[in-house]
C-alpha cells in the first residue's frame, strides 16, 4: 500500500523522537533546572522522559524573548544537573512566515496549519489524491485493528477537501525548514487539532497519508479529540468516549507507519495536555495496553506555579502575586481574546480583586492550585491568571527579581507539579511515591 503515494516526496531524513516526551514551556525562561529535575527524578524510577523545551511565537512577542533564549536556558539547565539523555527545543506552533526565527535554535518544529483546515483544495488535487489512496476508501484493509474502512468515497472526498489544504501547508513550511538544516538534525510535529470536530481514524489515516505524500517525516500528530482541552484546568467530557478515540488514533497512527512509511517513532501529541487528570488514567491504560509513545504539552502551568511560589512566599511576592490577579481581572476581556476557545471563565464565579488583596497567602495557593478536593480551588480563577502572564512580562524586572528571591519555593512547586500531577499518574501509577526535592 506505501506504493500508492507519490514516490517523489517519500519521507526522508529526521531525527528519531523519544518514545515519552514533555512539552515543558517556560515564559520566563526560568525553570529549566525545576523541569528537569522532575526528568530526573522520572529516570530514577525506571521512566525515561525527554524534555521538550517550547515556546511560541505568540508568547515571544509577550515577553519580549527571542527563540535563543529557550535554548540557551536549557543547555545551562543540562549541563548544570548533568543530564546526559536527549532533549530538544521546540518551535512551538510556527507558520511559514514566523519559522525563520526558530531555525538557527530549534530541533523541534511544531507545524501550524490552523487557518488551513477546512479551506476546499483544488478538486484537481483533491480527485489526484484519492485516485492514489483507494484504500481509504474502498473494501480492504482496516485503517485500525478492529474495525472495516470508515469512510466511503463521498466522505473520503470531504475529508480531503478538508485536509489536503492543511498538509501541503506542512509540507511547505517543513520544506522550508529542510533547507536551511539538516533533516537528519530535527523532529517535526504537526498540529490538527484547531478544527470544529474530531478526527475520526479513518479521518486521521487520511491526514497522515496527504502528510507522507508532502514528504513530512512526521513523528508526533496532535489530532482534534472530544471534549473541551481547556489551559491549565481538567479535561470536560466523556471521559470513555475520549478513550475510545485515544485508542482508535493509536492504531491510526500504527497503521500509517506500515502503510505510508512514515517513521516508526510517530506517536500522539495532546496539545493543552497539562492538568487532563481525568484521562490521565484512561491514556495510561492505552500506552501500557499498545506500547505506544506520547507527547504531551504542559507549557502554561509552569507560570502559574510561578504565581503559587511567589505567593507562599507571602510579603512582597505575596502582593505581587494579588496585584497581577487584580490586573488581570480588569483587563479580562483582552487577556482572554487570542484564548477564547480554549478557557471558559464565567465572570460571576472571579473573586473581586478587594476580595483576594485580604487572602492570607494559603487562601490564595488553594484558589490557584489545580487541586479539585479543594473546596476552594476555583477554575475560573485558575484559567484567568493563566492568560495572565502578559501581565508579569509588563512589570518586567521587578517580576523577575521576585522569581530570583523566592527561587527556592517556585521551583519546588515547578517540580512537584510537573513529576507529582503529571508523570505520576500518566506512568508511575502504582509505584513507590517519590518526594520532590
Amino acid at each position: 500500500m506505501a506504493s500508492s503515494r507519490r514516490e517523489s516526496a517519500r519521507p526522508g531524513a529526521f531525527l528519531p523522537l523519544e518514545k515519552y516526551s514533555f512539552g515543558v514551556g517556560d515564559r520566563f525562561a526560568h525553570e529549566a533546572r525545576p523541569q528537569l529535575r522532575a526528568c530526573l527524578m522520572a529516570a530514577e524510577a525506571g521512566l525515561e522522559i525527554t524534555p521538550v523545551w517550547n515556546k511560541s511565537n505568540r508568547e515571544h512577542r509577550v515577553v519580549g524573548s527571542e527563540p535563543a533564549s529557550v535554548r540557551a536556558a536549557a543547555e545551562e539547565a543540562v549541563g548544570e544537573l548533568g543530564w546526559r539523555r536527549p532533549f530538544h527545543v521546540d518551535a512551538d506552533h510556527v507558520t511559514q512566515e514566523t519559522v525563520g526565527a526558530f531555525l538557527a535554535s530549534s530541533d523541534y518544529f511544531t507545524l501550524e496549519v490552523a487557518e488551513a483546515i477546512g479551506k476546499p483544495a483544488p478538486s484537481e488535487e483533491v480527485a489526484s489524491f484519492l485516485a492514489r489512496h483507494r484504500e481509504l476508501y474502498a473494501p480492504g484493509d482496516p485503517p485500525g485493528a478492529g474495525a472495516r474502512v470508515a469512510l466511503d468515497l463521498p466522505r473520503a472526498t470531504r475529508a480531503a477537501e478538508k485536509y489536503l489544504l492543511a498538509a501541503k501547508t506542512a509540507g511547505e513550511i517543513y520544506r522550508r525548514i529542510a533547507a536551511a538544516k539538516d533533516p537528519a538534525s530535527f523532529v517535526t510535529e504537526v498540529s490538527m487539532d484547531e478544527t470544529d470536530h474530531a478526527q475520526t481514524p479513518a479521518e486521521l489515516l487520511l491526514v497522515l497519508a496527504a502528510l507522507a505524500d508532502e514528504g513530512v517525516p512526521v513523528q508526533a500528530i496532535a489530532p482534534k479529540f472530544t471534549g473541551r482541552f481547556n489551559k491549565g484546568v481538567d479535561y470536560v467530557g466523556d471521559v470513555a468516549e475520549f478513550e475510545r478515540e485515544f485508542r482508535a488514533a493509536i492504531a491510526a497512527t500504527a497503521r500509517a507507519v506500515s502503510a505510508y512509511g512514515l517513521p516508526a517513532s510517530l506517536k500522539l501529541s495532546v496539545h493543552s495536555g497539562s492538568d487532563k487528570f481525568s484521562i490521565y488514567p484512561a491514556i495510561r491504560r492505552a500506552l501500557a495496553e499498545t506500547g505506544a509513545g506520547l507527547h504531551l504539552k504542559t507549557a502554561g502551568t509552569t507560570w502559574l506555579e510561578e504565581v503559587i511560589g511567589l505567593a507562599e512566599s507571602g510579603g512582597e511576592a505575596l502582593a505581587l502575586a494579588r496585584e497581577i490577579y487584580a490586573r488581570a481581572y480588569v483587563r479580562r476581556e483582552e487577556l482572554c481574546a487570542p484564548y477564547s476557545t480554549v478557557i471558559d471563565i464565567d465572570p460571576d464565579n472571579l473573586p473581586a480583586p478587594r476580595e483576594v488583596q485580604n487572602w492570607s497567602f494559603e487562601r490564595f495557593v488553594r484558589a490557584l492550585r489545580h487541586d479539585p478536593r479543594s473546596p476552594e480551588y476555583n477554575p475560573h480563577f485558575r484559567q484567568l491568571l493563566h492568560v495572565a502572564y502578559r501581565i508579569a512580562a509588563e512589570l518586567g524586572t521587578r517580576y523577575l527579581a521576585l522569581l530570583d528571591a523566592c527561587r527556592e519555593t517556585v521551583a519546588r512547586n515547578v517540580t512537584a507539579n510537573l513529576f507529582e500531577r503529571h508523570i505520576q499518574p500518566l506512568f508511575l501509577e502504582g509505584r513507590a511515591r517519590l518526594a520532590a526535592p
